[in-house]
Order: structure tokens, then C-alpha cells, then sequence
């Protein structure tokens, strides 16, 4: 059984699912955007645990607890910095993805909601952005069919949203 894709638009840090995915910078010590917005409604004891990592190079992925999210882990990946595209800026976003998902099955973790990944100050362009996101997702869960069940691509505004759902539904 392959896991259930959609798209809505929504606050990533009011979803109960097993983990969120945050847009981190490489500290790990919060922001702006989404990774502000988790840092914020997790509470100090993400920033603490967050200290314990040692940052996250682009495309890498750490987990935490969720604390006091309705989500029950939070997992950190840093994507790229859009430049012109042709400094593998896709590749790095795709790996945002996979190890993601990598950990989230290391973990035993089967619901799963991903913010816009790149596409607020990190400039990455929406479209291009979503494509590599659903392409991703889709060819992961293809690869592990039994590992997960639904993977929400949570997205803040309407413009995002209706890309999501025109490559969803192609």
C-alpha cells in the first residue's frame, strides 16, 4: 500500500501527525517563516534539545521531540539557498526530502507534513520548488510502499497550494 499524498493550506505547527517537517536554517536554533513558527509553539525545550545537535548542513535531516506541538517529533532539514539554479540547488532540496523521509521511517514514523521547503527568504522558486518536492515524495514512498501512510505537503498560502494540487493530481 503506498502512502496517501495531499495538499492543504493550513499552520504546519497545528497538525497532529507523527512528525512535521521544519525549514530550518543550519543552527538549528529557530528563525523566521515556519522555523520561527514551530520554535515558538514547541517551547524552550526545542531549543534546548535543538543545542544538541550541532547544526544541519543543507540537504541533511535531524530529529527531536515535538514538544509542545500537536505533533509528536519534529524533523529538521535545511534547504538550499536558490543562487541560479544550476549550483545543485535541486539536488540539495531533493535531499531535503529523502532524508526526511529517511528518518521519519527510521523512526517508525508514518504521517508526515512538510512546509515549502527554500521557497520564503531561501528565494527557491515556488514552482520549481514543488515539483522537486512531489517528484521526491512520490519516488520515496514508491521505493518503501509499506512505510508510510499520509504525507501532507502543508502550504501557507493559496498560490502554493494550487501548485500542490495541480502536480498532485497529474
Amino acid at each position: 500500500m503506498s502512502a496517501k499524498l495531499q495538499a492543504l493550506r493550513a499552520d504546519i505547527t497545528t497538525l497532529a501527525v507523527d512528525a512535521i517537517v521544519n525549514a530550518a536554517n543550519t543552527t538549528l536554533m529557530g528563525g523566521g517563516g515556519v522555523d520561527g513558527a514551530i520554535h515558538r509553539k514547541a517551547g524552550r525545550e526545542l531549543v534546548n534539545e535543538c543545542a544538541t545537535l550541532y547544526g544541519c548542513r543543507p540537504g541533511e535531516a535531524k530529529i527531536t521531540k515535538g514538544y509542545k506541538l500537536p505533533a509528536r517529533h519534529v524533523i529538521h532539514t535545511v534547504g538550499p539557498v536558490w543562487r541560479d539554479g544550476t549550483r545543485g540547488e535541486a539536488q540539495t532540496l531533493e535531499f531535503c526530502y529523502r532524508n526526511s523521509l529517511q528518518v521519519a521511517r527510521a523512526h517508525g514514523l508514518r504521517t508526515l507534513a512538510f512546509p515549502c521547503i527554500s521557497t520564503g527568504v531561501y528565494g527557491y522558486p515556488p514552482e520549481k520548488a514543488a515539483k522537486v518536492a512531489v517528484d521526491t515524495v512520490r519516488a520515496v514512498t514508491a521505493e518503501h510502499p509499506d512505510a508510510y501512510d499520509d504525507i501532507t505537503f502543508c502550504c501557507f498560502s493559496d498560490s502554493d497550494l494550487n501548485l500542490y494540487q495541480e502536480l498532485l493530481a497529474a
